[in-house]
């Protein structure tokens, strides 16, 4: 497959979103708000930057990507089937007794889910340990992180950052979901992280703050990265809106973990294609 353009990812993230809202709603259980949050560079990981295999989810030499902020995996779901690794069906099962796509990721169940992931904090050291295994294994793959703001309020992902920058870990890039809510209300009200992306950089990290819904901003922050190999683990602070791109969702905390009803399923699939309409 193709790497996509700015302008492809655009709609591509679009027709994910729709997945992500559908299945949810199908499943009457999810967490709408942080997988439409972190939509658009999630989009841009799968369709343009990791080199992955989905006729080939073992791959040896692929990219990892590590889901940290697991109870969002409806957004890696509907990459993956839009990517091959399963039938674009299969998103209809969603947390269904004995599927594949349980509500959060499983290595054991579904392909192209390089680690089990659930427990906010354990993500960032999971991918520290595949960055120092590609490191001592002389392999050029890349480890992707994707952390939430409210995660960032766990020990755990201070201890892993320590660590990345102990290693030389350049090949691990952390993308921090920055969406100012977490699900007991705001984040710097529940427990202020206080200079985030100054905190990433204190622990030796290269830091790049973007705005996480535009995608050129995206891809070529992703480009610049691909080209710097200085010892240095990287950050990618995204400044992101929960619920991004449903209206009666963005910035409301009560759309962490809900799903919509059928009137509310109906708007947003009609605004969600408005925005469609207008690329």
């Amino acid at each position: 497959m193709e790497k996509m353009n700015v302008k492809e990812l655009e709609k591509q993230s679009i027709e994910l979103r729709k997945k992500v809202i559908t299945m949810i709603y199908k499943a009457q259980s999810g967490h709408p708000g942080g997988s439409l949050s972190a939509a658009d560079f999630v989009t841009a990981l799968y369709f343009r930057e990791m080199n992955v295999d989905p006729a080939n989810p073992k791959w040896e030499d692929r990219d990892r990507f590590v889901l940290s902020k697991g109870h969002v995996c409806p957004i890696q779901y509907a990459c993956l089937a839009a990517k091959g690794y399963f039938d674009e069906a299969v998103l209809d099962t969603l947390r269904k007794e004995g599927s594949i796509l349980q509500g959060h990721p499983d290595m054991k169940k579904c392909p192209g889910i390089d680690i089990s992931t659930g427990s906010l904090g354990q993500g960032l050291a999971c991918g520290v340990g595949m960055g120092i295994a590609a490191k001592k294994d002389k392999k050029d793959y890349r480890v992707f992180v994707v952390v939430g703001d409210g995660e960032c309020q766990e020990g755990e992902i201070w201890e892993a950052a320590q660590t990345a920058h102990k290693y030389e870990l350049d090949n691990l890039i952390v993308f921090v979901d920055n969406n100012n809510l977490q699900l007991d209300g705001i984040t710097d009200v529940v427990m202020p992280n206080i200079h985030l992306g100054k905190k990433f950089e204190a622990f030796g990290f290269d830091m790049y703050e973007i705005d996480g819904h535009n995608m050129k901003e995206i891809v070529d922050t992703l480009d610049r990265i691909r080209m710097t190999k200085n010892g240095k683990p990287k950050c990618i602070l995204a400044n992101t809106v929960k619920g991004k791109g449903v209206s009666y969702m963005e910035n409301e905390c009560g759309w962490h973990g809900v799903a919509p009803n059928e009137e509310q399923y109906r708007q947003a699939m009609k605004e969600l294609d408005k925005q469609l309409a207008a690329l």
